[in-house]
């Protein structure tokens, strides 16, 4: 059994309670607590296993008040249910647990501006050492700028302020090789599905897709548009069954894939013998609809560890702005893709 104070029960376990029952000193302990490297893994793993045995929890306030560092960053999300934001933020607390720093998570209900100021605004009041921003920045104000500059700001979609750092996935190519994918399986061209326009990335995706047809040479039939949902996949779904030439479509997100493909069935067009379809994301159910789902593969959890890795370089080096980093994309070919029918 724990123990969770000392023999009289009249105070929580201190540093000096850690320190004596681990038989090193109170330096010591608070060098393990920190993360510190120059200490030596036994060393390490006695002192854990005193902070478990007394239930010893550290005094946030007090070590910041010593060190004069909060040892949190603090990230920027949006209210949703979507996998990919989940993913990326479970990345993001992993990698700063690991780098003995805690996270403070403001969320928006919009993308709107003014809300993103007042996220920033909140984790720069409880000084935050650094910010990863998991929203696409639509419109970057003066106040936006002033806060990103002040701290040291990761951006994780692709978006950027003047201090902002990217690490992002290459949108454009993951979108030009699903829509390769679909040309070189000989269809004729590809229709596609985008995400709402006021987001970067499907900004993005539909470039990528247009470029890849115009550089083959192919039609470019007008773009539908979704907002992410399944809904709204299938409902662009029902109107692309009612165009008798529709071979092949590329979906801007699995999510509205899934819709898509529904409403082939239900329209009595086949997945894939009437109709390919490549979605974009590789959540962890695209494998198991039907048929699986071929997909560009984003590594969300890898995204959110890696801009932990480069906030805590920026923010060991603040003036110094490294280059933005490009994730690669990775197609992921399943049984809702297959060689274009017969005419």
């Amino acid at each position: 059994m724990s123990k969770r104070s000392d023999d009289k029960g009249t105070r929580p376990p201190g540093m000096t309670d850690v320190a004596r029952l681990a038989g090193v000193s109170a330096q010591t302990v608070s060098r393990v607590l920190a993360n510190h490297p120059n200490v030596q893994e036994a060393t390490r793993k006695k002192v854990l296993s005193a902070v478990e045995q007394l239930g010893y929890r550290r005094n946030n306030a007090a070590r910041m008040l010593s060190s004069g560092r909060s040892r949190t960053i603090g990230v920027v999300t949006l209210q949703t249910n979507s996998y990919s934001r989940a993913a990326v933020t479970t990345g993001i607390e992993q990698a700063a647990h690991e780098a003995g720093y805690a996270v403070s998570t403001a969320s928006t209900t919009n993308l709107d501006t003014y809300a993103i100021e007042n996220a920033l605004s909140r984790l720069a009041g409880q000084d935050v050492e650094g910010i990863i921003l998991s929203v696409p920045l639509i419109h970057i104000s003066p106040r936006i700028e002033q806060l990103t500059r002040a701290t040291p700001t990761i951006t994780i979609d692709g978006s950027r302020t003047d201090a902002t750092e990217v690490v992002a996935l290459d949108q454009v190519l993951a979108a030009r090789m699903a829509t390769q994918h679909l040309l070189d399986l000989g269809h004729e061209t590809v229709w596609h599905i985008a995400g709402p326009a006021e987001w970067l990335e499907a900004g993005n995706r539909r470039d990528g897709w247009r470029a890849a047809l115009e550089a083959a040479g192919r039609s470019v039939p007008p773009p539908l548009e979704g907002d992410w949902s399944a809904a709204s996949g299938y409902r662009n779904g029902l109107v692309l069954a009612r165009i008798p030439d529709v071979t092949a479509v590329f979906v801007a997100s699995d999510e509205m894939a899934f819709g898509v493909i529904r409403a082939l069935h239900e329209a009595g067009r086949r997945v894939p013998e009437d109709i390919s379809v490549v979605g974009f994301d590789d959540i962890e159910l695209a494998e198991y609809c039907s048929p699986s789902l071929t997909t560009i593969a984003q590594p969300f959890q890898y995204m959110g560890e890696l801009a932990v890795t480069h906030l805590l370089r920026h923010i060991e080096d603040p003036g110094t702005l490294p280059e933005p980093r490009s994730v690669e994309p990775r197609l992921v070919v399943r049984s809702s893709t297959t060689t274009a029918p017969a005419r």
